[in-house]
């Protein structure tokens, strides 16, 4: 078994964890996106994507390097490495992105805060496969004594981003659904997931 393999019975039989939904963003702060970014994602859906990959490299990324250099390269995003934490519990696999306080590059260590899974289209099966995701990385934290306990992530189409909250032993669904066409409230959301999850770090 590996994250792709995961439903949600089996987080639930597994992992004793639940699901539910309310808002996670009320209230935040549109950020105004670069020109970089904007000329970034037009050109991305002007050549346009086929594929999972192509989704990431074309629409994720840029906004996930906006994010980056909007917090003066703060955390490191790791693409397309392999997380494997507990093989014989089915937590290992590839993950498309993760973010980390680190500054380490060359291989994933804590406090990784944040894992974003690109989907070609279905939304709802990226949320379950983001959810096993997240519970490697509350593991991998602990192992290594650091916060965050509370972790965030997202499934996205690149077009369209769902986010979740992993806290305790409950999955948060946020009600909200965001669109690249509304950057500046996509990089809002982003960008109080940073602080939130930066704040935990720095009271640890």
């Amino acid at each position: 078994m590996a994250y792709t393999d995961f439903t949600v019975f089996d987080l639930r039989q597994q992992f004793g964890v639940h699901f539910r939904a309310e808002q996670l963003f009320a209230g935040l702060t549109p950020i105004e996106p670069s020109g970089w970014l904007r000329q970034s994602i037009r050109i991305g859906q002007q050549v346009g994507f086929n594929s999972e990959k192509s989704r990431s490299e074309r629409l994720v990324t840029p906004v996930l390097l906006e994010l980056c250099e909007l917090n003066n390269r703060s955390f490191s995003i790791y693409s397309g490495m392999n997380l494997d934490i507990d093989p014989a519990q089915g937590l290992r696999g590839e993950c498309d992105f993760i973010c980390s306080f680190s500054r380490i590059q060359d291989f994933i260590t804590a406090p990784i805060f944040c894992i974003a899974e690109a989907k070609k289209q279905d939304l709802e099966q990226g949320i379950i496969q983001c959810a096993a995701q997240l519970i490697a990385p509350r593991k991998l934290n602990e192992l290594e004594g650091h916060s965050p306990h509370v972790l965030f992530g997202c499934s996205t189409t690149g077009v369209e981003w769902r986010f979740l909250k992993y806290e305790g032993n409950e999955f948060i669904l946020d009600e909200g659904r965001y669109l690249v066409s509304d950057l500046p409230t996509l990089l809002g959301v982003l960008q109080r997931i940073v602080d939130l999850s930066r704040e935990q770090v720095a009271a640890s």
